[in-house]
């Protein structure tokens, strides 16, 4: 049986505001602000919106260690059919180009396939953040299939290549469904060379270390997964784990939290600033409220045009040059060569 999420442990964490406090008056650490300032570079603001991040809900197959959502198997909040039109109409707006589906497991939301079929029609990118082992679950078998007609973008997770490494972040099992997911990816042609269906891995650390170079660890993925498992995949990304929600949690246990947030301050890289997702994306959650970015959703930081919070709300003249509303988990995404739902902003 998966563990419970941090809502079902009844953990205090499970409230962001919560997560906030021990955030801003544990951290020790300058406000994200301030380090702006001391950087002489200006707050954030948002420059364009090219990319509706959607979560679909916080049901998933899987618990995951690190999963900033706290989503599981024991989570019932789901987005309705309603809200899912909601969120297609303002996707007809020309500027967007991306639209991203994310939960929990978004696949698991009813409407998941309509929408898909629904952005792909409207001539949008659709991608679909994967977990791998869904493609193997009870009545999700012709998924994959599903995702290869539509050509739909797969990024999925795959902490390490390694079995070990990968069943610690994500329970035992998962690294085996995970290979057996790829290798039938693989099968319909994602990720094979001059294939148009574009398979991403996305490695996040299973410590409390900074994600190491993206392209030297790209690298090291394709050879071990190529020799061990005649497995191919489009390109890799990093993630840095955000101080948030599961993470936050083991942190604390581990006694490590104030040490993190010191190494992500430390890391703190203002050429990364100009390239931050948040400037970029609108992010949706399962209710339709509007974020700035997926972890600012988790802790229930809401975007700042306080007339525009929901999506059936959407204006794209108000919302593309708001102020961006920031905290300390921010570090996260500026520290070394940046983090965002893309990758690494930097390249070295």
């Amino acid at each position: 049986m998966p563990p419970l999420t941090l809502l079902r442990q009844h953990s205090k964490l499970a409230d962001p505001r919560e997560q906030l406090r021990i955030l801003n008056e544990r951290s020790q650490q300058p406000t994200f602000e301030k380090k702006l300032e001391q950087q002489q570079l200006p707050s954030l603001q948002a420059t364009k919106i090219d990319t509706l991040q959607v979560n679909l809900g916080k049901l998933c197959n899987m618990t995951c260690e690190h999963c900033h959502v706290d989503a599981g198997p024991d989570r019932r909040e789901i987005m309705t059919a309603e809200t899912v039109q909601e969120c297609l109409q303002a996707l007809q707006h020309p500027a967007f180009q991306i639209l991203d589906l994310t939960g929990g497991a978004p696949e698991m939301n009813p409407q998941f396939r309509e929408m898909v079929s629904a952005a792909r029609k409207l001539g949008k990118r659709v991608i679909d953040r994967c977990n791998l082992t869904i493609l193997l679950a009870p009545g999700f078998q012709d998924l994959s299939k599903f995702l290869a007609e539509h050509q739909v973008e797969i990024v999925a997770s795959l902490p390490c290549y390694l079995q070990e490494n990968t069943d610690a972040q994500r329970g035992n099992g998962a690294f085996q469904k995970s290979i057996d997911a790829l290798q039938r990816l693989n099968s319909l042609g994602y990720g094979t060379p001059d294939s148009a269906l574009k398979l991403t891995l996305v490695y996040n650390p299973v410590g409390f270390s900074l994600p190491p170079d993206q392209s030297e660890l790209e690298a090291a993925y394709q050879r071990e997964l190529k020799t061990r498992f005649d497995i191919q995949f489009t390109n890799l990304i990093t993630i840095t784990n955000m101080p948030i929600s599961r993470f936050l949690s083991e942190l604390i246990q581990q006694e490590q939290f104030e040490e993190y947030m010191e190494r992500l301050v430390s890391a703190f890289n203002p050429d990364t600033v100009s390239g931050l997702m948040c400037r970029s994306i609108l992010s949706v959650d399962w209710e339709g409220y509007l974020y700035d970015c997926d972890f600012n959703q988790m802790l229930n930081l809401p975007i700042t045009v306080s007339e525009r919070r929901h999506i059936r709300d959407f204006n794209y003249h108000d919302l593309v040059d708001r102020n961006i509303n920031s905290s300390q988990h921010c570090y996260g995404c500026t520290a070394g060569a940046g983090s965002s739902c893309g990758g690494a902003i930097q390249n070295p």
